[in-house]
């Protein structure tokens, strides 16, 4: 099994549950994070962190999910919906229930294009969130 990368068929995917998808496209939205940064020249490591943090968080990912709602096919959106409208068990202190469920629904989004190898999407995406979010 290639666990870096893997394509896995739609049946493979659903297999997953919904938090388990947002747990894996929490790492792919992070990982995008850090590397747009150190892409702009950012290599303090305390500074690296404050600013991923800062873009990291459910506040900032849910408003990352109002820049791609528009742009999300229909499968996007419902499984968008169906990440957002999972039960979870606590919310961060930083976060208000709102927040914390659309970021909820944007990182399974993420993960779930992941996992089908659709990296131009994300990539696609993940630039459209950072367009007006120049950090360097």
């Amino acid at each position: 099994m290639n666990y870096f990368c893997p394509e896995m068929t739609i049946r493979e995917i659903n297999q997953i549950s919904i938090l388990g998808l947002a747990h894996i496209g929490d790492g792919v939205y992070e990982v995008l994070t850090r590397t747009m940064l150190c892409m702009q020249g950012h290599s303090a490591v305390r500074e690296l962190h404050k600013l991923t943090v800062s873009y990291v968080n459910a506040p900032a990912q849910a408003k990352a999910v109002e820049k791609i709602l528009p742009v999300l096919t229909d499968d996007e959106r419902s499984l968008y919906k169906r990440g957002r409208n999972a039960r979870v068990n606590s919310v961060p202190q930083h976060a208000n229930i709102g927040e914390y469920h659309a970021a909820t629904g944007l990182e399974a989004l993420f993960g779930w294009l992941y996992l089908q190898g659709k990296r131009d999407r994300i990539n696609e995406l993940f630039s459209i969130i950072m367009e007006d979010n120049d950090a360097s």
